[in-house]
């Protein structure tokens, strides 16, 4: 989920510069897992903690054939956190394809929704501390949009000395 400032300028905030005052905006991309006991199009378990490769099914490993099946739970979790972040929920979503490639992304793509997420626009506040004066401040952080995509695989660089090992465990998590 990206989360953007969408608050009034305050120029309180500004820094001065060479050619005129400059407020400083901070964008970031957050990642977070859903809870959920399997994978966002498979069956396989999201136990974290399991050996390399036990927890992969034939839709994670992108063998011929398999095809996707939403989990329910994932979309509904979406829900859920849009409705907590005030959140318009759109009633039409769309997933997209990545197409990449990464050893540990054995599908050449990564299923995301980019122009039709689940969730659009919302907000947080969040409650700073006290400033020069004493007074407490809340500031609106303005919430992009927030979508789901599976999550690659992981490749291992320490487990010899001379080749890299893929772990699928994580290949599908939402």
């Amino acid at each position: 989920m990206t989360l953007v400032d969408v608050r009034t300028p305050d120029p309180k905030r500004f820094i001065p510069g060479a050619t005129g005052d400059w407020e400083v905006i901070i964008g970031m991309e957050v990642h977070a897992q859903v809870l959920s006991n399997s994978k966002l199009f498979s069956g396989a378990s999201t136990e974290f903690g399991k050996p390399a490769n036990a927890n992969v099914s034939l839709v994670d490993a992108a063998m011929p054939g398999m095809l996707p099946v939403i989990n329910e739970e994932c979309v509904a979790q979406a829900v859920r956190t849009g409705l907590g972040l005030k959140a318009k929920i759109n009633k039409r979503s769309i997933f997209d394809r990545k197409n990449y490639f990464y050893p540990d992304l054995p599908q050449g793509y990564q299923i995301s929704q980019f122009k039709d997420p689940i969730v659009g626009e919302g907000q947080i506040v969040i409650s700073l501390g006290p400033d020069r004066q004493g007074q407490f401040e809340d500031i609106e952080i303005g919430i992009e949009r927030l979508h789901l995509e599976q999550d690659a695989g992981k490749s291992m660089h320490d487990q010899h000395p001379t080749m890299s090992y893929v772990d699928l465990n994580r290949s599908g998590v939402a």
